[in-house]
């Protein structure tokens, strides 16, 4: 469950909500921003086909309604992480209050995913929104490039290329009241929030999550304090990942974020992870170096090998610092 100590103060406050359909100069420094003092924030207006996320959303409740040897069997043959999950999160051991489907985007899995009279809705409709958040996702890397002042498409042709390591996380939080059946109600800690998915940061670039009317998402900003996000039908929330902590040499910040189960409703998330090949050098690019007139603070690295000591610790681990420049490195980073 949630520590007490860890005091959540009022819903969405200071949270920036940034309307895409805005001047393009205005939206560009708006995310910049956000990006630079949170690492968080919310977009409407963003264009994504209403039809295309409810037929999402429909068909993630229904998949998350079949048994647990129905859902294990969805989906091509992969290794762990992806597939089905219960409670177990990652390789280390950790858990939550959570069952998760982890699909891979590239088309042929999707196209895989979605062979088969039963699963040709789902495929369907997984590759649909696939596609829409991800030109999404690009939209607001290319706004994000703007704004830097660097060339267009620095960081979208990452998540745009045939070989995308990029993938979705549907999520399904049981209610709290599920689990205070039996339990004894003078005890105060039934009350608590229960922990769904542990703080944590995401690797990738950049993650576009869109939820159902449930709450529970919570952002931690850099004082301290952690804020609940309001679920909001017209939005999608935005976050910066470790990638993209480390193209900005730290100028922006990979946000930490949890989810808790603390309502009478079951919560319902999709979470596109946008992320680069796993053959991607990844590292400070030099004309924010340059421009910011400061050392390095990374040095450069593959997403391999990134997203394999990411996996090989906790969820909430520091994964970054081992990857943190030396004194007086300075390996060079060429997109």
């Amino acid at each position: 469950m949630v520590k007490e100590s860890q005091k959540i103060v009022a819903l969405d406050q200071d949270i920036p909500v940034i309307d895409m359909s805005l001047e393009r100069s205005g939206v560009s420094m708006q995310i910049v921003k956000a990006c630079e003092t949170i690492g968080f924030f919310k977009v409407v207006n963003h264009g994504v086909d209403p039809d295309v996320i409810s037929r999402m959303e429909q068909e993630s409740i229904n998949f998350f309604a079949k048994p647990v040897l129905e859902k294990k069997s969805v989906g091509p043959v992969v290794n762990r992480p992806f597939g089905y999950g219960l409670k177990d999160i990652g390789l280390k051991g950790d858990i939550g209050e959570v069952e998760y489907l982890l699909l891979h985007t590239n088309p042929l899995f999707l196209s895989q995913l979605s062979s088969g009279n039963d699963s040709s809705k789902f495929g369907s409709a997984v590759t649909c929104y696939v596609e829409a958040v991800k030109q999404l996702a690009c939209e607001i890397l290319d706004l994000t490039a703007e704004g830097l002042r660097l060339p267009p498409h620095t960081f979208s042709k990452l998540i745009r290329a045939v070989d995308s390591d990029s993938v979705l996380r549907l999520n399904h939080y049981p209610s709290s009241d599920q689990f205070l059946s039996g339990a004894n109600l003078s005890d105060k800690s039934v009350s608590l929030p229960r922990v769904g998915f542990g703080e944590h940061t995401d690797p990738q670039i950049l993650t576009v999550l869109r939820s159902n009317g449930v709450g529970g998402l919570q952002v931690a900003f850099p004082d301290g304090r952690w804020v609940s996000v309001s679920p909001d039908p017209s939005a999608f929330c935005v976050n910066v990942g470790d990638l993209l902590q480390v193209m900005t040499n730290g100028r922006f910040l990979s946000v930490r974020h949890r989810a808790v189960t603390t309502g009478h409703a079951s919560r319902l998330s999709m979470a596109y992870f946008a992320g680069p090949s796993v053959h991607a050098k990844i590292g400070p690019l030099p004309a924010i170096v340059t421009a910011a007139d400061q050392p390095r603070l990374y040095r450069t690295f593959t997403w391999a090998d990134y997203k394999k000591f990411a996996y090989s610790l906790g969820l909430g681990d520091n994964r970054l610092d081992i990857f943190r420049s030396r004194v007086h490195e300075q390996d060079e980073l060429g997109f």
